[in-house]
């Protein structure tokens, strides 16, 4: 245990680390709006590319979606065991500094004014920042399989990368809270995906979109927390981002509450159309028998 602490929040490297313009890997902003709009344009391109060539069949992938989902838990277990160890360690170095005035808990939801994007949380809070970049691949596999390119993930991926970018270059509040809910539910639901993805059975309820919701709950609550310990208080650093980050959010979340009752409904109205035999099933998601049964009900008039 001792040698994992010191791998993963005691190391020079990670102790020693600082955000910046200059010694950085993709830390400008001309990087971030780069990265983003070339993000969008390719998945629009592959999109776009596969209807003109009326490609019907999805693209074998082979192995490579089992590859980037074990590889995305695997990444999400790493970040949430180092940014727990180095928030750990980071109470216990600076308690001294701001113990009048918090307590842990509130130090989690809240850093303290003129707080700088350099140290342990901040390294896994950029090692989190890169990691993005790898969540968007998972756009193009579900292009190259033949499903409908969704304004909804292309969005929701564009500003979860912002968000982490916002984190580092203002040092903004509750970051640590988010990231570990994070990659905490990111590792189950990658783990999830790499589990079905090597044929295993997959689980009756939505169970992804099911942990997508409770990650939305609670970047909610550490929202509302952020806020009012700002006012309770005196401050907590980033703010500003952290407002922007909240109306950003919100809109992510009606986006998807629409997404999760219109789904919900689906489900019960097409319920009876098809009953599928269990052993041919078996290994296929909610959202695919649940867009077998449309195309049932659309055959039937």
């Amino acid at each position: 245990m001792q040698s994992i602490k010191y791998w993963l929040a005691e190391h020079p490297c990670i102790v020693r680390f600082r955000w910046s313009h200059s010694q950085s890997w993709g830390s400008t902003w001309s990087f971030l709006f780069t990265s983003i709009a070339a993000y969008i344009a390719t998945a629009a391109f592959l999109h776009l590319f596969l209807l003109l060539i009326r490609r019907r069949r999805p693209v074998p992938l082979g192995p490579i979606p089992a590859l980037h989902s074990l590889a995305m838990a695997l990444i999400s277990v790493l970040i949430f065991v180092g940014i727990l160890f180095s928030a750990a360690a980071e109470i216990r170095d600076t308690r001294w500094f701001w113990r009048r005035s918090k307590t842990p808990l509130q130090w989690l939801f809240c850093f303290p004014l003129g707080t700088r994007p350099s140290g342990r949380v901040f390294f896994w809070s950029y090692v989190f920042y890169l990691s993005r970049f790898l969540h968007l691949f998972r756009t193009y596999l579900k292009v190259l399989r033949r499903r409908r390119l969704a304004f909804f993930q292309v969005f929701n991926q564009s500003i979860l990368l912002c968000t982490s970018y916002l984190w580092l270059e203002f040092s903004q509040s509750f970051q640590v809270l988010a990231i570990l809910s994070m990659t905490l539910v990111y590792s189950m639901v990658y783990g999830y995906r790499f589990w079905t993805a090597i044929g295993l059975p997959s689980a009756c309820p939505p169970f992804v979109v099911n942990c997508q919701m409770i990650l939305l709950g609670c970047n909610l609550v550490w929202h509302f927390g952020v806020l009012f310990l700002h006012f309770l208080k005196g401050g907590c650093n980033g703010i500003g981002a952290c407002v922007f980050n909240s109306v950003l959010n919100a809109f992510i979340l009606l986006l998807f509450l629409n997404f999760y009752v219109k789904m919900h409904l689906s489900r019960r109205e097409d319920a009876p159309l098809v009953q599928p035999d269990s052993s041919s099933t078996r290994h296929r998601t909610g959202s695919e028998m649940m867009e077998e049964q449309l195309t049932v009900k659309a055959k039937n008039g």
